[in-house]
């Protein structure tokens, strides 16, 4: 039996263990504590090859249909994760305000004129304890413009931060995580992730993620399961009172240094949308709106022989997205009524 070396090539996380280990990439975060709400916005340096998978029966979106392969945008300038369900999708043309008036966006002719684009994704957290008595003023506006501002390469917190502030994951806090790895053939991929799922991220009747086969040095607090403890009741742990559609949903990003077309980044949304479903069970509900943008700097080739190579960055890719969700739930703080994970179950 044949074994192709590149997928046997060895892994490690990157030096933040952070999507921002990926070059040419800044992220940034906003949020309003009294309100329960955030916005984080993903900037990368240079337009970049972008696709979307939207697997949710409730998704909350902005730009996904102009990602298709087969449509004409190809690249964007820069895409958006926002609490606030639809009042959320301001925080985006926010952005895109900020971006024209700093001259970044497709530009048109040979004007001055430019046309940012923001895609995004939004999540529902307006019933999680926080003041959303904004009347004619929601604050997503002011949030994505301060997300923006706030954008780096540098590392940042996890849990209540940016879109995972007022995120709630089955019956615990969630929050915002992160996580990357990077392999000897020069690949780098990270993954961002907001977690506000109806389904759980606990294997039921214990402390341990279900993520647990996917950890790296106790990156969320290295417990493993007890097989004579498991319960694997898909309902256990669930936010049984949550039953609306839009009222939940996990959303996310993976970027990679690959050189990808957008066919290939489609391929890998595809694929990463397995860590969400490793990391939350049950997964892709009516009540959820589960979408993954995947965003390429095209900084290295796919080694070749590439069709293989695109399959092995599919895989990482789920790997990182299982971990970052692990992650936003371990690293999130008690809010408003919402027990954090380890209030619960201890660090």
């Amino acid at each position: 039996m044949t074994c192709y070396r590149p997928l046997m090539t060895e892994t490690r996380p990157g030096a933040a263990n952070l999507i921002t280990d990926v070059a040419g990439v800044a992220v940034g975060h906003a949020h309003d504590e009294r309100i329960g709400t955030g916005v984080t916005a993903l900037l990368p340096t240079d337009r970049a090859v972008a696709s979307v998978d939207v697997r949710g029966g409730g998704p909350g979106t902005r730009e996904t249909d102009a990602l298709a392969p087969e449509n004409l945008v190809d690249t964007v300038d820069g895409i958006v994760l926002s609490g606030g369900s639809s009042y959320g999708l301001a925080a985006a043309s926010a952005v895109a305000k900020s971006m024209g008036v700093d001259g970044r966006g497709f530009r048109i002719a040979d004007s001055d004129l430019v046309s940012p684009v923001v895609p995004a994704a939004v999540l529902f957290d307006l019933d999680n304890g926080g003041d959303k008595s904004w009347g004619d003023d929601p604050p997503y506006d002011e949030l994505g413009a301060a997300a923006y501002a706030a954008a780096s390469t540098g590392a940042f917190d996890l849990g209540n931060v940016g879109a995972g502030f007022g995120a709630v994951a089955g019956t615990l806090k969630g929050g915002l995580g992160s996580a990357s790895v990077l392999d000897a053939s020069g690949l780098h991929v990270g993954a961002l992730v907001a977690v506000n799922s109806f389904g759980s991220v606990l294997i039921p009747g214990t402390d341990c993620f279900w993520a647990w086969p996917f950890e790296r040095d106790h990156e969320f607090g290295g417990r493993r399961p007890s097989r004579a403890a498991v319960d694997y009741d898909v309902n256990a742990g669930t936010k049984a009172a949550r039953l609306g559609p839009r009222q939940n949903t996990t959303i996310g990003i993976v970027a990679t240094n690959a050189q990808l077309t957008p066919g290939d980044a489609r391929r890998v949304a595809i694929m990463a949308q397995d860590g969400l479903a490793r990391a939350i069970r049950p997964a892709h509900t009516p009540f959820d709106g589960d979408s993954l943008f995947v965003l390429a700097t095209g900084r290295q080739p796919l080694p070749e022989p590439a069709a293989l190579s695109l399959s092995r960055l599919g895989a990482l890719a789920a790997d990182c997205v299982a971990r970052s969700i692990a992650r936003g739930v371990f690293e999130a703080q008690s809010l408003f009524s919402l027990t954090s994970y380890r209030e619960r179950h201890g660090p």
